[in-house]
C-alpha cells in the first residue's frame, strides 16, 4: 500500500512539473511563430539568432568551435541542450537505479514500446523520403516522444488515468530519450579531433574516480563537466552528449548511511532547547544553537543524494529558461510561400506521418506482441482501448525532434534551410495531431469521472 501511495504521489509531483513545462512550450511556440511571420519582427527574428557569442578571458573564448565564435543559436542548440540532457540524464540514471527502469519487469514493457515507437517511425519516414540522400539524414527526427507536452496532456484527464498508465508514458519517454541520445551520439558526429577526444576521456576519468572515492560535491562535477564540455564540442563529438556523460558520473549515493545523518539531526533536536511557541516576542538565539540549527541543515542536505539534489535543482532552470528558450529560437517557422502542399509532401510529410502513425503503429503494436506472447503485462488498470490512446500521444515529439531536425539540415545550406523549415513544420502539425486526437481518444476511453 505504502508503495503505490508514494508511486501516486511521485507521479503526481512529476506530471504537474510537466504541465507548467508545456505550457511555457506552447506559449513560446506560439510567440516564435508569430515573430517569424510577422512583417515587423520577422528580419530581426532571422538575425537575432545569428549574432555572434562570446565568454572570453584574454584570447580564450569559451563559446567557440574550431577557432570561430559561436552564434546565439549554436550557444542555445549546443550549450543550453547539454544543460537539458545533463537534466535527462539525471532522470534516466535514477529510473534505471530505483525507478520504472530499475528491473527486469517494471522495463520490459516501455522498453519494448520504446523500441517500436523508435523503429517503425524511421520505417515511416524512410519509405516516404525515396531515395533522397539529403532528406535521409534526418530519420531520427521523429523517433523522440516529448514527455512534457505528452505527460501535459495526460494530466488533463487527473485521476481518470491509471497510474500504470502514466508510469507507462514517463518510462517509454525517457526510454525514448535514451534512445535519441545514442543517435546523437553515433551519427551526428563528425571531424573527430584526437586531441580533445583524449582530453575529453581525462574529464570523464577524473570524475569516475572522483565518484568512486566518495566526493559529493555537486560543484566539482560541475566544473569538471564545463571542461569536458568544451573539449568535446572541438573533439568532433556532439557537445550536448557532455551533459549526459556528467550526469551519469554524477553519485547517486551518500558519503555514509541514510541512518547517519537521521540520527545526527534526531541528536541535535533533542539538545535544543524548548521554546514556548505562544510567546511572540522574538528568540535571540545563542552561538551555540545557531550552531546546532546549522548542524541540523548541513545533515538534512546530505540526507539528499547529489543525483537527486542536482536534478531537483535543475527542474526550474529547464523548465522556466532553457526549454522556453530553445523553443522561442528553434519553433519559428516562416510561412510565406509555403502552400498547403508543401504540408503533405516531402520531409514535412514524412515527420509528420512519422509521428503521428509511425510512433502510434511501432509502440502499440511492439506493445500488443510482447503482451500476447506473455513476455509481459499491460499496466495495471489499463484496457486495451485506453492504452492505444495513450500510444498516439508518444506521437507529440516536440524538443528532441527539433533538436534532430537542426543537426540534419543546418549545415547544408540553403537547400537544408529549406528541409529545415519542413521538418519543423511537420513536428508541428504531427505534435498537434497526436496531442488532439490522443486526448479525443482518452476522453472517450478512459473511466467517466464520478
Amino acid at each position: 500500500m505504502q508503495q503505490v501511495q508514494t508511486t501516486n504521489y511521485s507521479f503526481i509531483s512529476k506530471i504537474k512539473s510537466h504541465v507548467s513545462s508545456s505550457v511555457m512550450l506552447i506559449l513560446c511556440t506560439i510567440l516564435a511563430l508569430i515573430c517569424a511571420n510577422c512583417p515587423l519582427t520577422a528580419q530581426w527574428y532571422s538575425d537575432f539568432w545569428q549574432n555572434e557569442m562570446s565568454l572570453s578571458i584574454g584570447n580564450f573564448n569559451f563559446f567557440s568551435h574550431g577557432g570561430h565564435p559561436m552564434t546565439i543559436m549554436q550557444v542555445i542548440n549546443d550549450f543550453l541542450m547539454a544543460i537539458f540532457f545533463l537534466s535527462v540524464g539525471l532522470e534516466i540514471k535514477r529510473e534505471i537505479l530505483v525507478g520504472e527502469l530499475s528491473s527486469m519487469k517494471k522495463a520490459l514493457l516501455p522498453i519494448i514500446g520504446a523500441c517500436g515507437g523508435m523503429i517503425v517511425p524511421v520505417l515511416v519516414y524512410a519509405i516516404l523520403c525515396g531515395g533522397n540522400p539529403e532528406m535521409h539524414r534526418g530519420l531520427a527526427i521523429p523517433m523522440a516522444t516529448d514527455i512534457a507536452f505528452s505527460l501535459g496532456v495526460l494530466a488533463i484527464f487527473s485521476t481518470r488515468v491509471p497510474v500504470g498508465l502514466k508510469v507507462f508514458l514517463a518510462a517509454l519517454a525517457v526510454a525514448d530519450d535514451l534512445g535519441g541520445i545514442i543517435v546523437i551520439a553515433l551519427f551526428y558526429s563528425s571531424d573527430i579531433n584526437v586531441t580533445f577526444i583524449i582530453l575529453s576521456l581525462l574529464c570523464v576519468v577524473v570524475m569516475a574516480v572522483a565518484n568512486w572515492r566518495k566526493v559529493r560535491g555537486k560543484a566539482f562535477y560541475l566544473i569538471v563537466g564545463l571542461v569536458l564540455w568544451y573539449t568535446m564540442l572541438n573533439s568532433g563529438i556532439h557537445a550536448t552528449i557532455a551533459g549526459v556523460i556528467v550526469a551519469f558520473c554524477v553519485p547517486a549515493t551518500l558519503k555514509r548511511g541514510t541512518g547517519y545523518y537521521l540520527e545526527r539531526i534526531r541528536g541535535h533536536i533533542s539538545n535544543f532547547p524548548v521554546i514556548d511557541i505562544d510567546k511572540k516576542k522574538t528568540v535571540v538565539l545563542t552561538h551555540d544553537q545557531i550552531h546546532t540549527l546549522k548542524s541540523i541543515e548541513s545533515a538534512a542536505d546530505k540526507l539528499i543524494s547529489p543525483l537527486q539534489d542536482l536534478e531537483d535543482n535543475l527542474q526550474g532552470l529547464i523548465n522556466w529558461f532553457v526549454i522556453p528558450i530553445f523553443a522561442f529560437a528553434n519553433a519559428g517557422v516562416a510561412l510565406s510561400g509555403m502552400t498547403i502542399g508543401d504540408v503533405f509532401s516531402g520531409v514535412s510529410l514524412a515527420v509528420m506521418l512519422g509521428l503521428v502513425v509511425g510512433k502510434f503503429v511501432g509502440v502499440f503494436s511492439f506493445s500488443w506482441i510482447s503482451v500476447k506472447l506473455k513476455i509481459v503485462s499491460l499496466p495495471e488498470g489499463a484496457t486495451w482501448k485506453a492504452f492505444a490512446s495513450v500510444c498516439v500521444l508518444c506521437g507529440i515529439g516536440f524538443t528532441v525532434s527539433m533538436f534532430i531536425s537542426d543537426l540534419s539540415f543546418s549545415s547544408l545550406g540553403a537547400e537544408g534551410a529549406h528541409l529545415l523549415n519542413n521538418a519543423k513544420l511537420g513536428i508541428l502539425c504531427g505534435s498537434l495531431i497526436a496531442a488532439v486526437l490522443g486526448a479525443f481518444l482518452l476522453n472517450k476511453t478512459l473511466p467517466k469521472k464520478n
